[in-house]
């Protein structure tokens, strides 16, 4: 480019989004005199779902902001926990996130997931029309401009996924209360009414159980409750400490 020259310093978190040449403090960079410093920092590489402040010789800035010649630019990553504004706090999940997705129902989060690879036009679309925070590896999805909110998942372990997500937004959590199939809502249920599911071992063994209302589905203590309820308390014990 050919236009005015600025500096630009991106914050360590989002070091990972920048060639190893952007990671030294505020390094060259031109411009073309016309693009926002919203399209500039997103040509870098780094989503704007991962951009907090942007600071401009001092200054906070918005992203439509058109560089000027030897501005500094500092790009910071969104504050945590992040608010979003304008609805209630629910996640849509893309096909590569199905752990994730069961271990935000196992708490009671309100996790949409697509099974299924629909597409990122799709996506984008169910963001926007259900108000959904789109949680994704995929850096072109989450340039999409029609996203109601959207968040990087850093990591490719579960643990560490779902730590990330608790982190960053905070949610209220309500375990035991989803069901982890279909993301509908528990309700208690008696032997009688999930009879059909149940083998003979289960029935004469178990006398508890849930239902979902949306899927049918049946639950109850059974051989992988130990697992499930582990990674609760882990949860639960980190929303403690963060408190």
């Amino acid at each position: 480019m050919n236009g005015p020259e600025i500096h630009v310093e991106v914050a360590p978190a989002l070091h990972l989004f920048v060639p190893s040449a952007r990671r030294a403090g505020a390094t060259p960079l031109g411009t073309d005199g016309v693009s926002t410093l919203g399209h500039v920092i997103e040509s870098l590489g780094v989503p704007l779902t991962e951009v907090g402040a942007l600071v401009v010789d001092g200054h906070e800035v918005p992203v439509s902001h058109i560089p000027k010649a030897g501005e500094t630019v500092r790009v910071r990553p969104v504050d945590r926990p992040q608010q979003v504004p304008g609805a209630p706090l629910r996640f849509l999940l893309d096909v590569h996130l199905g752990t994730l997705a069961r271990r935000l129902r196992l708490l009671g989060v309100d996790a949409a997931y697509e099974s299924t690879d629909i597409g990122d036009p799709a996506l984008a679309a169910r963001s926007a029309a259900e108000r959904r925070v789109m949680l994704s590896r995929d850096r072109g999805l989450l340039r999409r401009r029609e996203l109601w909110a959207g968040a990087f998942v850093y990591s490719t372990r579960p643990d560490d996924q779902l730590q990330d997500v608790l982190d960053r937004f905070a949610p209220d959590l309500a375990p035991w209360t989803r069901c982890t199939a279909c993301n509908g809502l528990l309700r208690q249920a008696t032997k009688e009414e999930v009879a059909g599911q149940l083998k003979g071992g289960t029935q004469r063994s178990y006398d508890v159980f849930a239902q979902c209302t949306g899927c049918g589905r049946a639950y109850w203590k059974g051989a992988h409750h130990d697992q499930l309820e582990a990674v609760v308390e882990r949860a639960l014990s980190m929303r403690a400490q963060g408190d």
